[in-house]
């Protein structure tokens, strides 16, 4: 805190104790710390997003075939997956070539930026947002999934526990968590280990013994499966393109490592590149064993959610033993933990890019700001808000969730593979042929997905990413438009000579309601501006206030001329512009600066017990070309603190009864209780 007079230390606002409290104490700027991650470490902080898909990948494939093509669906399952598989092949060879060309953090958006420009990039902006938002969502409503499987108990309160969750990871967020290490890296370990392990153990046993099948066709509870001509209804074209669609959402956290390539210890692009590499097999081993299980044992969803099917596999495969009931709680424990550390990757991507973006004029600039544990609280808070707002609407159901996701994630693979087509373009390196065609085809793949699932998913809820996505880009571009008139009015008054106006006239108006302190400091301040004329203003909206105001103002020896002016409509805004431009056309040549005396009382404290008059007047009057408007600040929390440590106990009363507000003479008023706090409103 800055010391005031020598002796006096600021007092922090009420908004400041609470941050204090419940944040802790404030970190300064050396604090800000950017740890470089090795690569073991970078796979298990970097992939919880992707590797997790794996939980509810297949599952979201049979919610759509199980009621078309009944039992069939399991036959066309592995088919589905495979073209899934094809896809991660080609995207991840995609990003293989971003992360070497580009190691800024940023991803899509940087790498459509740097090669269509800041306007162009935005279409990958606004993927970014929307997939940060429903990826909170998606991984934290799949991880209160995996909850309630092993404690059905808890079915009932999901959308609760979901909620619950986010919070919990916007407040850690606030106090400044840090996503490197090891304890962020062991949820991914756990989970890849346990579902390797269901896997392994499910392939011996199919191949010694057999699996246990599952009957969804007559199991309660059980999403309602077909019982006519199944292959030949569920291998309709629409109803291949949902389940397609649906599986599409294994593939969202490819892009993460790309993100923040920063991250990575050097050389960063030759470790991001290999950790991409390394996740990307793990999660084709895991999605093509998990949906191999669930083909040999007829895993299926249900209505209400839970238990899911990988719950449903880890039963089936380890059987009801005690070692098996231990090893599927890990199972489960595994998979709620890696889904919500997935979830709360969004807490750091979503923040940083708003922050990039931002920094490119397309969104408010606080955004940009460091809060009190150095990190984009702006940022932390709108995310948290988008994405309870989004389980509420949606109920917190993972099925409901999907359609929403893979637009924004499909988008942004689009992006990043045109954007690394022209970068090949431009840059005719070695082998740039080679690599060009990997990424025009992902580009193009990536394209087709997206028109995939806006069609075949648009009654199902992805219309409204349909609609929501233009209307952000135009948002973004509407903002850039505001920002850069800005900034061309600023411009061009650089770029004019500076001219020092000589005005003939000078008149000074100072706004009073009231005969204190205040006011008794704005009239000094007034009289030091060397004004032709200084004349106290009051607008009358209480003739009865106004009488005691001159009966005052004459008590105490004013030598300024008092005016009182009737405000009958009681716009004092409009008065005071009235006022202004009145006096201006009697004399052209005349500059008008006018004083607002503000009395500053503790944050709170001046927001419920005073309006901010003062700001709107002063907003009106900076307006008029020509006048300019200022306002004077007296701090009144500092002077009752200090009468208080007096051992006055509170404030002076007035000598006489008679007064409402008791004041001193001005000779008696000590100068070193009245240093004025001036805050230029002029248009700014």
């Amino acid at each position: 805190m800055s010391q005031l007079a020598g002796e006096e230390r600021i007092s922090p606002s009420f908004s400041d104790r609470c941050k204090r409290i419940f944040l802790g104490q404030p970190m300064i700027n050396d604090q800000l710390q950017h740890e470089r991650l090795s690569n073991p470490i970078a796979l298990g902080v970097l992939s919880p997003d992707a590797i997790s898909s794996t939980a509810y990948g297949s599952e979201q494939i049979m919610i759509e075939l199980l009621p078309a093509a009944g039992l069939a669906a399991f036959a066309l399952l592995l088919p589905i997956t495979g073209v899934i598989l094809v896809i991660l092949v080609l995207v991840a060879a995609s990003y293989r070539q971003v992360v070497m060309a580009y190691t800024r953090a940023g991803g899509s958006y940087v790498v459509a930026r740097e090669n269509f420009g800041p306007k162009i990039a935005q279409i990958a902006a606004a993927s970014l947002l929307i997939d940060y938002v429903v990826t909170v969502a998606v991984q934290c409503a799949a991880g209160t999934v995996a909850v309630v499987s092993a404690i059905p108990v808890l079915g009932p309160y999901s959308l609760e526990m979901t909620v619950g969750i986010v919070l919990i990871m916007c407040y850690a967020n606030l106090r400044g968590l840090r996503e490197a290490g090891a304890p962020f890296a062991m949820p991914t370990y756990f989970f890849v280990g346990m579902v390797s392990l269901t896997i392994v153990v499910g392939i011996i046993r199919e191949f010694v013994g057999g699996l246990p099948l599952y009957d969804p066709a007559h199991t309660d509870g059980a999403v309602a499966v077909q019982h006519g001509s199944g292959l030949i209804m569920g291998a309709t074209l629409l109803i291949v393109l949902r389940a397609f669609a649906n599986g599409g959402s294994s593939l969202t956290g490819v892009e993460a490592i790309s993100n923040t390539v920063n991250a990575f210890r050097p050389p960063e692009s030759t470790n991001a590149r290999k950790v991409l590499t390394i996740m990307a097999c793990i999660l084709a081993f895991l999605l093509s064993g998990v949906a191999w299980l669930a083909h040999v044992t007829h895993a299926f969803p249900y209505e209400s959610g839970y238990p899911s099917m990988l719950s449903e596999i880890a039963r089936a495969v380890f059987g009801d033993g005690a070692i098996g009931k231990v090893l599927y709680f890990c199972v489960q424990a595994s998979t709620a933990l890696i889904l919500y550390t997935g979830g709360n990757t969004s807490f750091n991507g979503f923040p940083a890019l708003v922050s990039f973006v931002a920094e490119d004029s397309f969104l408010p600039r606080p955004l940009m700001k460091r809060g009190h544990r150095l990190v984009f609280s702006n940022g932390i808070i709108v995310l948290t808000v988008l994405a309870v707002a989004l389980l509420i609407g949606t109920g917190g159901s993972l099925n409901a969730l999907v359609p929403f996701y893979a637009i924004g994630v499909f988008t942004g693979f689009s992006m990043a593979g045109y954007g690394m087509t022209k970068h090949w373009l431009n840059h005719r390196e070695p082998g740039w042929r080679h690599k060009l065609a990997i990424n025009l085809s992902a580009g193009i793949l990536s394209t087709i997905v997206v028109g995939i699932f806006a069609i075949a998913k648009f009654t199902e809820g992805a219309w409204l990413v349909v609609v929501v996505f233009p209307i952000l880009v135009f948002f973004l571009m509407r903002l850039n438009k505001q920002y850069r008139a800005e900034a061309s009015v600023l411009e061009m008054s650089l770029a004019e000579p500076l001219e020092l106006v000589k005005h003939a006239h000078h008149h000074v108006l100072v706004f009073i309601d009231s005969v204190d302190l205040a006011e008794v400091e704005a009239i000094r301040y007034a009289k030091g501006l060397d004004a032709d004329e200084l004349t106290a203003v009051h607008f009358v909206l209480d003739s009865a206030h106004a009488a005691r105001l001159r009966e005052q103002w004459q008590y105490y020896g004013h030598v300024t001329e008092l005016r009182v002016l009737d405000c009958l409509d009681r716009n004092l805004s409009r008065a005071a512009q009235d006022l202004v431009q009145q006096m201006m056309a009697e004399q052209p040549d005349t500059k008008v600066t006018v004083l607002l005396p503000r009395r500053e009382y503790s944050q709170l404290l001046g927001r419920l017990l005073h309006d901010r008059t003062a700001d709107r007047i002063a907003r009106v009057v900076s307006r008029i070309p020509g006048a300019s408007a200022q306002i004077v600040a007296y701090d009144i929390a500092t002077r009752i603190a200090r009468a208080t440590a007096a051992g006055s106990g509170s404030p002076t009363p007035a000598s006489r009864a008679d007064h409402r507000i008791g004041l001193p003479r001005l000779e008696q008023v000590h100068r070193e209780d009245l240093t004025p706090q001036v805050v230029d409103s002029g248009g700014k």
